[in-house]
């Protein structure tokens, strides 16, 4: 068997990606196909932490912005759709005989573990994935700044983002035909071109840290697993 390239990743899965072609909610065959990804991943050594988002459901700031609803009390009905996303995701992973663990933010101790970084330590050691759920556990953070926070704190090698689109582009592909697919990229660059990789915070916090992000199309079957064995895939941000 191929040797991984990677030890220990952090993968940030977007709630949108769990919805498969449907408008809302979870896509039951398209939570299936990622959890076979993320198993045969675990397969090759690779020690995992995941951070899913909860935008399949609700957006704290979308809902803050358009309905006037207070941010806090919206934020924090987004870390609970997280929490939603992270508990489907542990039930496929563990019907696949993965042993998971929910580690939230937010404490709701009958669903989930409270997030201490030394017990998410603790159960990669011990072979388990990790599911990173409620963000922060604070208001006016993304997900995204969530997933780079918790990327250094269990001292990940690289973040790795997955998305709808096959990595970083210099426009939007959905609207621009001419938009280019950029392979590599500085985090300054990203910050003042403002190419859509991850809020701003995120990218300092990775830019501060030298956090390597990738950004891959993880609808494509098999990306994550090129991924980990160090193919050319996707996009990377770094120095």
């Amino acid at each position: 068997m191929a040797a991984a390239k990677f030890k220990r990743v952090l993968l940030k899965l977007s709630g949108e990606a769990l919805m498969g072609k449907q408008d809302f909610g979870i896509c039951p065959k398209m939570l299936g196909r990622l959890s076979d990804e993320l198993v045969e991943a675990k397969d090759l050594g690779v020690e995992l932490a995941i951070v899913v988002g909860g935008g399949n459901f609700f957006r704290g700031a979308a809902a803050s912005a358009g309905e006037g609803m207070d941010r806090v009390s919206a934020d924090h009905m987004g870390m609970l759709a997280t929490l939603i996303n992270s508990l489907a995701l542990q039930d496929a992973l563990e019907r696949r005989g993965l042993a998971t663990r929910v580690l939230s933010a937010l404490e709701i101790p009958q669903v989930a573990e409270p997030f201490l970084r030394r017990r998410a330590l603790r159960h990669l050691e011990k072979g388990r994935a990790i599911i990173l759920a409620a963000g922060t556990g604070n208001p006016y953070f993304t997900t995204d700044s969530a997933a780079a926070l918790r990327a250094m704190e269990v001292k990940a090698e690289i973040l790795i983002k997955g998305t709808k689109v096959d990595g970083i582009y210099s426009d939007d592909p959905e609207k621009n035909p001419d938009a280019r697919l950029i392979k590599k990229v500085g985090y300054l660059e990203v910050l003042e071109r403002g190419l859509r990789v991850m809020d701003s915070t995120a990218i300092s916090l990775c830019m501060d840290n030298k956090m390597p992000i990738m950004v891959f199309n993880i609808l494509t079957p098999g990306n994550l697993k090129k991924i980990m064995l160090g193919e050319d895939v996707g996009s990377i941000v770094s120095e």
